[in-house]
């Protein structure tokens, strides 16, 4: 049996791992092996960042452009849960409805979302609904599989019980399935929010004219890999934020339904 770690103790792994990158990094930049042009020090990246975050560049702050990716990606995520999850739920419960859809949902969820920018670029130019679009389309397939999950593994027990004492099926989807799916879910939008974050940053390298993704190809036009990195860095951090986020409202269902350890 695996044995647990303290929250103290995940956290200093997780610092030394830190540190022993950002350690092999400095000793890569400042060793000569690889020109400053292309591989900055971290504290040239930290400079760079810290000057964003005050400076215009590319139209905006770091901040203002991480609003921007942000905003696109609230669009898009929120979407992709509010279609994707009571669609699962839905083909987990009516086999009409999962033979209906599975096929189609099947052949589309491996057309990787940077595969629709041609799309997005066609049909929205470099507004809004272009980056939208292909969040939706990273987003949308964790929701729908971890809800049908959620849907199949419910207690067939609880749904004998509740069909016996003749409860209508409008209620034992609301007081049956849908908790019992709630830790499926959870874990479905953890991976939707990545999978929605990345693509994001994708389309914005070519379908966005403001957004971190945007900063980032500008940098690149500028022979600037401080910029880039800076919002990679940036990238990294809003995305351990939504993970981490995620994981505590994870932690706490389990919890809340006597499953934590």
């Amino acid at each position: 049996m695996k044995k647990q770690i303290s929250l103290g103790q995940s956290l200093t792994l997780g610092l030394l791992g830190l540190l022993g990158f950002i350690g092999l990094w400095h000793g890569l930049a400042i060793s000569g092996l690889i020109s400053s042009v292309f591989l900055p020090s971290p504290l040239e990246v930290y400079d760079r960042f810290s000057t964003l975050t005050e400076r215009r560049f590319a139209g905006a702050t770091l901040p203002g452009h991480l609003a921007a990716s942000f905003e696109r990606f609230a669009y898009g995520f929120i979407l992709a849960a509010l279609i994707g999850i009571p669609l699962g739920l839905l083909m987990g419960w009516y086999q009409i409805l999962d033979e209906i859809v599975s096929p189609l949902f099947d052949a589309l969820r491996f057309v990787a979302p940077i595969a629709w920018v041609p799309f997005a670029a066609l049909w929205f130019g470099t507004g809004i609904g272009g980056p939208i679009m292909i969040i939706f389309a990273g987003a949308f397939p964790p929701c729908v599989i971890n809800a049908y999950r959620g849907a199949k593994f419910v207690d067939p027990r609880l749904i004998e019980a509740a069909n016996m004492l003749g409860t209508p099926s409008h209620r034992v989807i609301r007081e049956i399935l849908l908790p019992s799916s709630v830790p499926s879910i959870i874990s479905g939008l953890r991976v939707s929010a990545g999978l929605g974050w990345q693509s994001l940053v994708g389309a914005e390298l070519i379908v966005a004219s403001a957004g971190v993704g945007y900063m980032m190809v500008q940098g690149q036009a500028n022979v600037s890999t401080t910029t880039v990195m800076a919002g990679m860095v940036a990238i990294g951090l809003v995305g351990l934020a939504l993970d981490s986020a995620l994981r505590l409202a994870e932690r706490m269902i389990q919890n809340r339904r006597g499953l934590g350890h």
